[in-house]
């Protein structure tokens, strides 16, 4: 079991962020085990060509065979929203024996290390551009334009069901839902391990006035942390929805619904039902912002959606009367 502990402001500065970076590290592990990500198998077969143009030998090698990833790569967000780019400032500023250390750990003996990563920490500050580098034009070529909006959606969406929740039915219930292993009692939060699963080390991780991030994703199955006191403690678990990642749009069946709104409104009110911005809208209909921008601006002056700006993003959700007209 591993025990979080809280001093009586901790729970005060507790916060939610998600971090682009890590959603494009963790789909890293999706070209070692398609099986166990079904939901991203439509993006996998657009993006392998365009996989040739890439470092791949390298992009590969940052996921150990137990799917493990060595923890530099992926670095707590400064903000609640951070952008890729500064992201992966912090990472080209990684400490070069911190680099070592965290491959070393992460596939436990020098020996399991991969040919390319062996080569690269003979110079490991070379090696830390070359990584930097790939992962950034992996990102430009395969995640940025389509897949990163959606996903993007899916945490705005969760985030905002959690906050929610904290506000209505408090704090226990916000831990629990996040993973039915996770239990807030008396000021320690404790997380279990799953059953059927490897013996897990235990722990406990003093928030100490550092502030405990949790951080939604869409690649894990349950509640993880780092067991490292020497970093900032931060709490992984999974998104809500992460599974309407590979749906289709639905058909819009609904003829009164059809003849009133037209069939492209219908539809966009129909998809409303969690928060979208217009760039991930457009991208689920293949059809331009523009157009997508006309039909939600007349919903909205209809009465039948909100909206709400994170940063430059504005993103749209029924209203009650939405909600009422779509049933």
């Amino acid at each position: 079991m591993i025990e979080f502990r809280f001093a009586v402001d901790d729970l005060a500065t507790t916060s939610f962020a998600y971090s682009p970076l890590q959603e494009a590290l963790f789909s890293l592990r999706c070209l070692h085990d398609p099986a166990r990500y079904p939901h991203h198998r439509p993006w996998l077969r657009r993006i392998r060509p365009r996989m040739e143009s890439l470092d791949r030998e390298l992009l590969t090698a940052l996921v150990a065979p137990w799917l493990w990833l060595p923890d530099f790569v992926t670095p707590r967000p400064e903000r609640a929203r951070p952008a890729f780019a500064d992201e992966l400032d912090q990472v080209r500023a990684t400490p070069v024996d911190v680099v070592v250390a965290d491959f070393l750990a992460t596939y436990r003996t020098e020996d399991a290390l991969p040919p390319v990563v062996a080569r690269g920490l003979a110079d490991p500050a070379a090696f830390l551009a070359r990584l930097a580098d790939a992962v950034d034009a992996y990102w430009r070529t395969c995640l940025a334009a389509d897949w990163w909006p959606r996903v993007q959606t899916i945490l705005e969406a969760d985030l905002a069901h959690q906050a929610r929740v904290l506000a209505e039915q408090g704090a226990g219930a916000l831990f629990s839902g996040l993973d039915p292993r996770l239990v807030w009692s008396d000021e320690h939060l404790s997380l279990t391990r799953p059953p059927d699963t490897a013996p897990w080390p235990s722990g406990h991780i003093r928030i100490a006035g550092r502030g405990l991030v949790l951080m939604p994703t869409i690649f894990a199955k349950g509640a993880q942390t780092v067991l490292d006191h020497s970093l900032p403690p931060v709490l992984i678990y999974p998104a809500r929805g992460r599974a309407t990642l590979s749906e289709e749009p639905p058909p819009v069946t609904d003829r009164a619904l059809i003849r009133l709104l037209g069939r492209p409104r219908a539809r966009l009110l129909l998809l409303l039902a969690e928060p979208a911005s217009t760039t991930e809208l457009a991208h689920r209909l293949d059809v331009t912002p523009g157009a997508i921008s006309q039909h939600l601006a007349v919903l909205y002056d209809a009465g039948l959606l909100t909206r709400t700006r994170s940063g430059r993003i504005v993103r749209y959700a029924r209203t009650p009367l939405g909600d009422e007209l779509c049933r």
